[in-house]
C-alpha cells in the first residue's frame, strides 16, 4: 500500500518518543510479519493494537493481532482498525499517527 511508512521507521520511530523495544521483540514482529507474509502496514497496526491494549509489547497478543488482520485482509489502515475495534481491541488516540 503506497503512502506507508516503511515497518523499520516505524519502530525507529517508537524509540525516539521513548518506547524502547528489545532486539527479542523486533526479532519477533519480523518473524510475524514474514510467517504472516504481511505488508508493512499492516504489521504497524498489529504493533500499534498491541501497544495499545497491552502497554507493553506482547508476543502472544501481537501474533493473534496479526494473524487475524491478515486473515480478514482489509486493504486500508481504516478497515484494518475497524475490524480491531469489532473485535473489542481498543484503539487509543495517544498512540496513531
Amino acid at each position: 500500500m503506497k503512502g506507508h511508512q516503511p515497518l523499520a521507521y516505524y519502530i525507529e520511530d517508537l524509540w525516539t518518543k521513548g518506547f524502547k523495544l528489545s532486539d527479542k521483540d523486533i526479532h519477533f514482529i519480523y518473524f510475524g510479519k514474514n510467517y504472516t507474509n504481511s505488508e508493512d502496514w499492516l504489521v504497524i497496526s498489529a504493533v500499534r493494537a498491541t501497544l495499545q491494549a497491552q502497554l507493553t509489547f506482547d508476543g502472544s497478543f501481537f501474533i493473534a493481532v496479526l494473524e487475524y488482520l491478515s486473515e480478514q485482509r482489509p486493504r486500508t489502515s481504516r478497515s484494518a482498525n475497524q475490524l480491531l475495534q469489532k473485535k473489542g481491541i481498543p484503539r487509543k488516540k495517544a498512540m496513531q499517527r
